[in-house]
Order: C-alpha cells, then sequence, then structure tokens
C-alpha cells in the first residue's frame, strides 16, 4: 500500500493524474460550449429550460460539482508541484520560451501550461461569481417558474470589458487545451510514432475549434445582430 502511494505521488504517478483529471475537465469543456449554442437564438426559453433541467437535479448536480471540483483542484496541484519539481531541476531551461520547431513540441502552449492555468483559474472564479452566484432574474417558460440566465447572459455581454475578458481569456484556454490534450496523451503511455502527429493535430484542432465557440458566443451577444438585446434588456 505505501509503496502504491508513493507511485501515485511520484513525478510519472503526478502527471498521469494530471492527464487523467484534465481529460475529465475536457468533457465538462465540451458539455459547457454545446449547452452554450443555445445562446445563438432569438428565443431565451430553450436556454432557461436546459439551465432549469440542470438545477432541478439538485443534490445530484450538487455532487457532480462536489466531483469536478475535485478535479479540478487535483489538476491544479498535480501541475503546480509537476511545473516546480522541473524548474527545480532544469531552472535555466525555463527562461526559454517560443517554438522550438520540430521534432521538439515545444510550444508557445506548452512554455505557459502554468501562467494560463492560474488565469483560467481566475476566470472560473469570476464566471462562478457572475453567473452562477449573480442576479437571479426570474421568468416563466410553459407555466414553469424558473431563473432567466438567458437575460443575465445578455446583460453582462453588453459589457465591453466583460467580452474583452472573456475573449482573452478564452484565447488562454485554447492555449492550455492545445498542449493539456496532447500532452494527456503522451502521460498516459497512449502514443506511438504513427499515432503521435495525429493525436497532436487533434489537440490542435479540438483547441482552435473549442475556443472560437465559446469565443463566437460573447462577440455575438455583444454585437447583437438579431436585435435581441433590447427586448430582452426591456423585460428587466
Amino acid at each position: 500500500m505505501a509503496e502504491e502511494k508513493a507511485k501515485l505521488w511520484s513525478s510519472v504517478g503526478k502527471k498521469a493524474l494530471m492527464a487523467v483529471t484534465g481529460l475529465l475537465l475536457v468533457t465538462f469543456v465540451i458539455e459547457h460550449l454545446l449547452g452554450n449554442l443555445l445562446l445563438f437564438t432569438t428565443d431565451p426559453d430553450p436556454f432557461n429550460k436546459y439551465a432549469y433541467t440542470l438545477m432541478s437535479l439538485g443534490k445530484l448536480l450538487i455532487a457532480v460539482e462536489l466531483v469536478f471540483l475535485a478535479f479540478f483542484i487535483l489538476h491544479m496541484y498535480s501541475g503546480l508541484t509537476v511545473y516546480l519539481s522541473k524548474r527545480k531541476a532544469r531552472p535555466d531551461s525555463y527562461r526559454k520560451s517560443g517554438n522550438a520547431g520540430n521534432p521538439s513540441k515545444k510550444t508557445l502552449s506548452s512554455t505557459t501550461m502554468i501562467i494560463s492555468g492560474l488565469v483560467l483559474l481566475v476566470f472560473v472564479a469570476i464566471h462562478l461569481k457572475t453567473f452562477k452566484f449573480g442576479p437571479h432574474y426570474t421568468t416563466f417558460v410553459d407555466g414553469v417558474e424558473m431563473r432567466d440566465l438567458y437575460k443575465l447572459v445578455y446583460q453582462t455581454f453588453a459589457q465591453p470589458l466583460y467580452v474583452f475578458w472573456y475573449v482573452l481569456s478564452m484565447v488562454i484556454l485554447g492555449l492550455h487545451l492545445r498542449h493539456g490534450v496532447w500532452s494527456a496523451f503522451q502521460s498516459l503511455g497512449l502514443h506511438h510514432h504513427r499515432f503521435t502527429p495525429a493525436i497532436y493535430t487533434f489537440a490542435l484542432i479540438f483547441a482552435v475549434v473549442w475556443a472560437l465557440g465559446f469565443i463566437a458566443m460573447p462577440i455575438w451577444i455583444f454585437f447583437d445582430p438579431l436585435n435581441v438585446r433590447q427586448d430582452v434588456l426591456n423585460l428587466m
């Protein structure tokens, strides 16, 4: 038992833990973006019903949130400890940045993982404060009273500074995902000279698509091409 614990908290074990928790957190990122696609409509009901369905899960939702919180904490802890141990072993190497070219996979993404991770930590805290614990507007959908989260989103993304912060954070998320997804497979030993280029390309495409997906939402709402915002805010 003691040997197994020592292995888990070894450098290899921490990398594996960081990889597993990171990939599990990616599943949340995927679900979150798919839910946000409902904001690209003029009808607030589908998005509010989606949010209401999640909230109606009650204790189950709380349990899932606590599980993802645990993943988040473990991911941060393992990432920080791996970074600090590498920096202690090779302090000079961390003064260099940029793309090292092939066959190296050193990129801006890989050399700024700790920075991007800390920025995303701040983003998550602000995001939760703004939306989960923000103003509670109410609406009725099919006779059921529920939170009007659609209105809060449109209210928030009418603010240019918040839109700028959100877009910047999603660019940073893209950088984090680009290296994180690829290195997760590598840390788990799921790599081979035949498949590594494909995995690396997949990680790049995934990061770009998901970052652009999140970026498109606040920009779409801010510029309001369908003239939805005023109607929504007039209901406040």
